[in-house]
């Protein structure tokens, strides 16, 4: 029997899609909303298969994808939206063209609208739409158990058969290890994990190197008087905060890193370090970002994806700084701009352009393990678009210097917690 919860989780959307991308620069990112985007200028991804960003354009998206796609049910009680994108003919009705290539992405737990991890993928094959002329699928699974599915379901689909399927997020590696043996002629990207088969394209990140340069940030402002926004540092209380979503090696990466960053500006900073056990969940990230502000930090950084607009939340009450995560969400979260001093990026977007391009120019990197880090701007801190004229040049300054120093291999970024 098919129920709203099938059909929520398996939605083709083919609709206009503007060019999106994320500044490059220490002075800000590009769009992140998955509505109204306000886009930077895009920078290679640091990956030797990627090619060069492109000047993004303003673009508005969500209800004009949904507007120029329309519902079919299938069989097996999924929905589908077919393009209706095209020609218009003379009744007023679209004439849809066959698309280039057809892909399909199945995202993290969280799904999109997440301001962070999700939206920075659904960037990357909005931009595929524009520049590639591509088709696309999505699926947002609510739990673990669906991602075989919905591989499986994106694998045997014949109508249409897609040319690539897009795997977001570390749960997926599971799934990917079983169902990609089964369909050796499909073709597999996968993001935050590695899969050894000759049909999947794997793509992992330093995350650790842009969390120790937003670490270094904090723990350089903590000693420091700072009255910007609606936030203010306390400098006799050098405490900072780390929330994390699933207490999983991924993430305590990004909380290695962290740490070290920190303990690079200033051995004597605490860092109070908590997990919400969730992605999607904010009212669990305000309440462990609350009880870090109020115990002394005077920033916090979050990696729990949607959970993450919680500790916004709880930095704007507050009266203290927060760091964001994966996309700039000083501008996908514009609403907690006077709060987010930095987001450490991580360029999702570019892993999956790049993977759908390579297919399209028959270069399919399958069997092959691609990792971006600072250097090419895998990942990087950015600074906030309202805070980031704030902070004093001479700690960008240091920021600028330890990046090229972990770049040069001077310094080397720990990718466990020191405390394991």
């Amino acid at each position: 029997m098919r129920t709203n919860s099938d059909r929520r989780r398996f939605l083709r959307i083919a609709g206009a899609a503007g060019l999106t991308g994320l500044a490059g620069c220490t002075s800000g990112g590009g769009s992140e909303s998955t509505e109204t985007e306000e886009s930077g200028s895009g920078e290679n991804d640091g990956a030797e298969t990627s090619t060069a960003g492109t000047e993004a354009s303003t673009s508005t998206v969500g209800e004009t994808d949904a507007e120029t796609s329309t519902m079919a049910d299938t069989e097996d009680g999924t929905s589908t939206m077919t393009d209706t994108e095209g020609t218009e003919t003379a009744d007023g009705t679209s004439s849809a063209s066959a698309p280039e290539m057809n892909v399909g992405m199945i995202y993290a737990k969280g799904g999109l609208g997440d301001k962070s991890f999700n939206d920075s993928a659904n960037r990357g094959v909005k931009r595929a739409v524009e520049e590639i002329g591509v088709s696309f699928n999505n699926a947002q699974p609510e739990q673990n158990s669906d991602f075989p599915t919905f591989q499986r379901r994106f694998a045997q689909s014949s109508s249409p058969a897609y040319d690539l399927i897009c795997c977001i997020g570390f749960a997926q590696v599971s799934g990917l290890t079983e169902v990609a043996p089964n369909f050796p002629d499909q073709k597999f990207m996968l993001v935050d994990g590695v899969v050894e088969e000759s049909n999947v394209a794997s793509y992992t990140f330093k995350e650790h190197q842009g969390s120790f340069q937003v670490g270094h940030l904090a723990g350089l402002l903590t000693t420091r008087e700072m009255s910007a926004g609606a936030g203010e540092t306390d400098p006799e209380n050098t405490t900072l905060g780390f929330v994390g979503g699933e207490e999983v090696p991924l993430i305590k990466r990004f909380q290695a890193g962290y740490e070290a960053g920190v303990a690079h500006a200033n051995e004597e900073a605490n860092v109070r370090v908590a997990y919400t056990g969730s992605f999607s969940d904010p009212g669990a990230g305000k309440e462990t970002a609350v009880s870090m502000y109020e115990n002394g930090a005077d920033v916090v950084y979050h990696a729990a994806g949607g959970s993450g607009i919680g500790v916004f939340q709880a930095a704007q009450e507050q009266g203290r700084y927060a760091i964001g995560v994966d996309s700039d969400q000083s501008k996908s979260s514009s609403q907690f701009a006077d709060v987010i001093l930095a987001s450490m990026v991580k360029r999702v977007d570019n892993a999956v352009f790049t993977s759908i391009e390579n297919v399209a120019n028959d270069g399919f990197n399958g069997g092959e393990v691609t990792t971006l880090g600072l250097e090419g701007n895998g990942v990087e801190a950015v600074y906030g678009t309202e805070l980031g004229s704030a902070i004093p040049e001479e700690v960008k300054q240091a920021v600028a210097q330890s990046r090229e120093k972990i770049i040069a291999g001077e310094i080397e970024v720990p990718t466990e917690p020191s405390g394991g």
